[in-house]
């Protein structure tokens, strides 16, 4: 077990590395660590492969392009099986897929099975690859500081690990440090060895750490624990893993953070340390690049600098919208409720405080009270509502229905609060306060599938005019789930014809629906590429048993299904991800600064004033530059203060009724009347283009400047 890649070490070694900076005594969690890998293990994984090659037992493994190899069982490794096919693709390898499987790439074959190779771009390769580099950034933060672990997983891009410290943190300089501990650790290429030990195994090498014992003692008494070793790093994990830590060609650690044990703010403090790698030096100057790009679009950085929102310590996770703000936020709500109407919704308006009696009925006082605001009115108990259902519950319940009345549709803006950890907020990305461009459907079993591919089609045009690409997955029933297993089975048929008729590719999440019924998540993408989780549609057969729904029918009665979905999730959130996606240029339909005047003089004055008040008139946000600075510097700054046009004015256009058209990216459009440019500006915002209306001149913007002074 404690073998590696550049053979056997002896304990002499393994106490030089608990020796490095930062090791503080003898009963140190580095040393214990040490220790912990010295401890013996069983070499049967040694036994069990000679015994292997001596038995020679000949196994087929069938490639994804079907050819098959027949290779020794319990001896040949993907890796021997990628180095056979082509040099190339072994060097590329980062872990195999065994009949479906994840698995080493130098882990034998067991039998018979289908193999694939998986290299960094895909999703089970950038996992793994990052999986394996969160174990070498917890090697770095033992050594380094003498932390506990706690986990460590591989997300979206990148990983992080948890550790404990007691009262120590971390500051910004400590990235450096921790860094150059994990280059050293690539540097000697440590092989990762996978070892299945028996529960008792695993608790005595984590006995110092509380937090490891706690997830041995609640695994199930059936699982199979295995641990993995590089260097002087052992850890729970269940792999799979790169072949050894020299994959790692390029390292970053980005920032830590606080967190808390288990997610609960009662428990421990930790501090969390992210990091990111490659396989290429060329890749992370990429991500980097994106992450500097990333910091400019900022919102709230843009927020402030723009006057949209800003937070205050007097109410903190809820967002103070300025009047620009609200433009934002105003217009993309009226975008919405034309959605609505379009598409035969019934906005409803519905308490924001309700008696716990109706959270007891709805299973949130069970599951979800800890993220609420509850407090006590005439010795009872009351919250503040975190999501709508259990009051559109209520309402479809305040009369008999009839099937003849299904769908019904009912959408619901009220305002949500939910009680986030003061470390979990960030920006409008997550606050207390939010609304959501929420609604439910109740509706029959044979109108499942209608209902949802309308509002898969409502999402589409409405991803499609804000600009987001979006993937698809349809989540099924998980293990634990309630209902009829037929019921269940026509849900999910329904949701897979529904995906499969929109014509676009989508992903299978098996297992991965919620309890009460089945679901399709949706992910978008910003100009950066970047993943955000909004819209939602969610089958729920357990809400309408709850609370006694019911409709009648022609033969008696039957309970509805309910679907819940949202597009933009909370309007907070879509306007963060959308004053990123645009870099703070707003198209014109959506832009809180659309319009600026700009007189050449304080002749112009009157006539820009005029000019003012009819684009007021007809519906834009337009401000007027009465000020004394020269007209090339009132442009400079409207283009910077991101107004999508600057009307220029002076005596010539006053006369002639005109305006001199210019945008923020620097080009000069010439003279027009100002009722055809308004005709034009009003056509670009009916039609909510991201476009301009206006062809870009042939002549640059300084000569055509030139021309008009």
């Amino acid at each position: 077990f404690v073998k590696d890649g550049g053979g056997e070490r002896s304990g002499g070694e393994e106490a030089r590395g608990a020796e490095l900076p930062g090791a503080r005594g003898a009963e140190n969690p580095v040393l214990q660590q040490a220790r912990r890998a010295l401890l013996p293990v069983p070499q049967k994984d040694d036994d069990e492969l000679e015994a292997a090659k001596v038995a020679d037992v000949k196994a087929k493994v069938v490639l994804p392009d079907g050819a098959v190899k027949e290779v020794v069982k319990g001896v040949t490794t993907p890796l021997d099986i990628a180095k056979g096919i082509s040099k190339k693709l072994a060097q590329n390898a980062i872990v195999a897929k065994v009949d479906g499987e994840v698995w080493d790439m130098f882990r034998p074959i067991e039998g018979d099975c289908s193999l694939a190779i998986c290299d960094f771009n895909t999703e089970e390769g950038k996992e793994t690859y990052w999986h394996s580099s969160a174990h070498v950034l917890g090697q770095a933060l033992e050594l380094e500081y003498g932390v506990d672990l706690t986990i460590g997983p591989a997300i979206e891009e990148g990983f992080y690990y948890d550790c404990y410290m007691g009262d120590k943190t971390l500051a910004d300089s400590d990235k450096d440090k921790i860094k150059k501990r994990m280059e050293l650790a690539v540097k000697e290429k440590q092989t990762f060895e996978r070892v299945v030990v028996s529960r008792d195994e695993a608790l005595s090498m984590f006995l110092e750490n509380k937090f490891k014992v706690e997830l041995i003692s609640n695994l199930p008494d059936d699982v199979v624990i295995s641990l993995y070793r590089n260097g002087p790093m052992v850890d729970l994990c269940h792999g799979p893993h790169v072949p050894n830590t020299g994959y790692l060609k390029a390292v970053a650690v980005n920032q830590s953070s606080r967190a808390y044990w288990r997610a609960d703010v009662k428990k421990d403090h930790l501090m969390r340390v992210y990091g990111i790698t490659f396989p290429e030096p060329k890749l992370m100057k990429e991500y980097q690049h994106r992450i500097e790009e990333a910091k400019k679009r900022d919102h709230r950085t843009v927020g402030l600098n723009q006057e949209l929102f800003f937070f205050h310590h007097l109410s903190p996770g809820s967002a103070f919208f300025l009047p620009h703000g609200a433009r934002v936020y105003n217009t993309l709500t009226e975008y919405i409720r034309e959605k609505y109407w379009e598409f035969e919704y019934d906005e409803v308006i519905s308490p924001n405080i309700y008696n716990f009696d109706l959270w007891k009925t709805s299973g949130h006082a069970d599951h979800y009270k800890d993220n609420m605001f509850s407090f006590d009115i005439d010795n009872a108990e009351f919250g503040l509502k975190p999501m709508n259902c259990p009051g559109h519950c209520v309402m479809f319940n305040m009369r008999k229905r009839s099937f003849r009345e299904l769908p019904l549709r009912l959408a619901d803006f009220g305002v949500l609060h939910r009680n986030e950890a003061s470390g979990a907020l960030h920006g409008l990305t997550r606050v207390r306060r939010f609304q959501q461009d929420d609604a439910h459907i109740f509706c029959r079993e044979d109108q499942i599938e209608a209902e949802v591919g309308k509002f898969l089609g409502m999402m589409n045009e409405i991803y499609g005019v804000l600009g987001l690409e979006y993937e698809m997955a349809l989540s099924t029933r998980p293990e634990g789930y309630l209902g009829e297993l037929e019921l269940w089975n026509k849900a999910e048929a329904a949701l897979e014809n529904t995906l499969n008729k929109t014509g676009r590719e989508w992903k299978l999440n098996p297992a991965d629906g919620a309890f009460y019924g089945p679901k399709i998540d949706i992910t978008v993408f910003d100009a950066l590429r970047r993943r955000f989780q909004c819209a939602t549609v969610q089958l729920d057969f357990q809400l309408p048993i709850r609370f006694n729904l019911s409709y009648a029918t022609e033969e008696g009665s039957a309970k509805p299904v309910i679907i819940h979905r949202a597009i933009m999730g909370s309007m907070e959130r879509m306007i963060a991800i959308l004053t990123e996606h645009f870099a703070g240029k707003w198209p014109f339909w959506l832009s809180p600064r659309q319009i600026m005047i700009v007189p050449i003089s304080d002749h112009s004055a009157e006539y820009a004033l005029s000019v003012k008040s009819m684009c007021r008139k007809a519906g834009f946000h337009v401000d007027c530059d009465l000020t004394d600075k020269k007209m090339q510097k009132k442009v400079r700054e409207s283009q910077l203060a991101q107004y999508n046009y600057i009307l220029v004015v002076g005596e010539e256009e006053a006369k002639q009724g005109t305006v001199n058209v210019r945008t923020r990216d620097n080009h000069v459009h010439g003279q027009h009347p100002i009722t055809h440019v308004l005709a034009k500006l009003a056509e670009e915002k009916a039609t909510r283009s991201n476009d301009t209306c206006f062809k870009a001149p042939e002549a640059p913007a300084k000569e055509v400047e030139a021309m008009s002074i």
